[in-house]
């Protein structure tokens, strides 16, 4: 099971937690898919609390947090 965060605008439509169950050769490219994410969304994808690229294959048990871009100022 991999457990995803979302945060902010990423939660609308999709809540604040989502589990998906497990794919092995599954990466961030595909995960963003499945949850019909576009990658220009996303300003921080984190696996584990530690900053990985899209293309990082995801384990069993990962916990991946993902945030869009903030504005503000």
């Amino acid at each position: 099971m991999i457990e995803v965060r979302l945060f902010a605008t990423l939660r609308e439509g999709r809540g604040k937690i989502v589990k998906l169950d497990f794919k092995t050769n599954f990466n961030g490219i595909q995960l963003l898919e499945d949850l019909k994410i576009p990658q220009e969304q996303v300003s921080i994808f984190l696996i584990n609390g530690h900053h990985q690229s899209f293309e990082k294959l995801l384990s069993d048990e990962d916990i991946v947090s993902i945030f869009p871009p903030v504005g503000g100022g």
